[in-house]
């Protein structure tokens, strides 16, 4: 037990967690894709589920929106919990024209405009990454099941109402992919807690283009990215 996840030895947390945002779509996860899934925690509603998937364990976690809230839940499961590896199942915002709503994106790093790593003590700036280990099984993952993916560099922002409506352009001009509010820190806690982690995101709305999900659409049918983190849980 810790003190934003409850825990038992009765239910415990699997060594490979999926963590979306949406507690909504965490239960739908469980309820969807698990093999006799049961709920661990429900402290502030932020559901975890525990079950398989196909024989493997896996677990579900609910995150919350933000780096403070994921930066919580992803330090409780790595330090009190004995996880290893944290997928991240969320949603972004597409910078680029050819990088669709529906369309999976891997993060490779996570830029960010938070000062999140400021508490690790570096006198320079860290780049926030996804862990290897879980990257090259998605991947071999996405190309068995048929997956289109792009994987590249996405912005972690502590901002999703911005007074500028141009403020994404500068960070398109650098090739970033589009931008979501959690990766940068779970990469920044996976890295400090010799962990494992990886950013799976289904782009939600777009930036340039007029496209945008339904909130349904959010919560059950972004299921490509669901089946892929699964996919790849069971190679680790």
């Amino acid at each position: 037990m810790s003190l934003h996840i409850t825990a038992s030895e009765g239910i415990p947390v699997a060594e490979t967690v999926l963590m979306p945002g949406d507690p909504l779509r965490a239960k739908f996860i469980a309820e969807n894709f698990l093999d006799a899934p049961r709920r661990y925690s429900e402290i502030r509603n932020m559901y975890g589920y525990s079950g398989t998937y196909k024989g493997v364990p896996v677990s579900v976690q609910g995150s919350g929106m933000g780096m403070p809230s994921m930066g919580i839940y992803s330090w409780e499961l790595f330090q009190q919990h004995g996880v290893q590896n944290i997928i991240r199942v969320g949603t972004a915002g597409s910078f680029h024209p050819d990088v669709h709503v529906g369309e999976v994106v891997l993060a490779l790093a996570a830029s960010t405009d938070s000062n999140y790593c400021d508490m690790f003590g570096l006198n320079g700036t860290f780049t926030p990454s996804a862990s290897f280990s879980i990257l090259k099984p998605c991947m071999e993952a996405a190309e068995e099941a048929g997956i289109r993916y792009t994987a590249g560099n996405v912005l972690s922002s502590d901002h999703f109402y911005e007074a500028d409506p141009d403020w994404w352009k500068p960070w398109q001009k650098m090739g970033v992919l589009g931008v979501e509010m959690e990766a940068a820190a779970l990469y920044a806690n996976a890295a400090f807690l010799h962990r494992n982690a990886l950013g799976i995101m289904t782009i939600s709305d777009h930036f340039v283009l007029d496209e945008k999900a339904t909130v349904e659409q959010r919560e059950h049918q972004f299921t490509d990215m669901m089946k892929l983190a699964l996919e790849t849980a069971v190679r680790l």
